[in-house]
């Protein structure tokens, strides 16, 4: 079953349920795809929606930092349940120890010496860890282990 498949399932139990923060969450995403399939012409492979999930949960973080800092509680409850949703139709994500020992990898095979090589580092890392790993993650990682040699 496709992820496209399993969010209209999901969205057709979340309405039956009444469930509507996360129905809310699951026809924004929907939304989103939906966007860039029409932007770009092209169907939005599982892949791509992975990214788009990563991308709505990068928002959703950012706006949780906001939220806390004007101490808004409900807002804040709320996107976490958000943040919590998409990360169910994400794989598991690496560990911290799998993510550096990943890492590390690809430093040796790009035979990484300095800060200068950072973007390659991170690109090979990205395409190895596909999305079982936040870009975000893989960049503050590399950037500890090309700084600290």
């Amino acid at each position: 079953m496709s992820l496209k498949d399993k969010l209209m399932d999901d969205l057709k139990a979340s309405m039956k349920e009444k469930q509507t923060l996360r129905k809310n969450t699951i026809t924004m995403l929907r939304a989103r795809i939906k966007q860039y399939e029409v932007d770009t012409r092209e169907d939005a492979d599982d892949k791509k929606i992975m990214e788009l999930i990563h991308k709505e949960l990068k928002q959703r973080r950012d706006a949780l930092v906001a939220f806390e800092d004007s101490d808004r509680a409900e807002l804040i409850q709320n996107t976490k349940e958000e943040i919590s949703i998409l990360e169910s139709y994400l794989p598991v994500q690496l560990s911290d120890e799998k993510l550096e020992e990943l890492i590390r990898i690809c430093i040796k095979e790009m035979g990484a010496m300095s800060m200068k090589d950072m973007s390659k580092v991170i690109s090979l890392a990205k395409q190895k860890a596909g999305s079982t790993a936040e870009p975000k993650r893989i960049s503050e990682v590399v950037k500890d282990k090309l700084s600290s040699q």
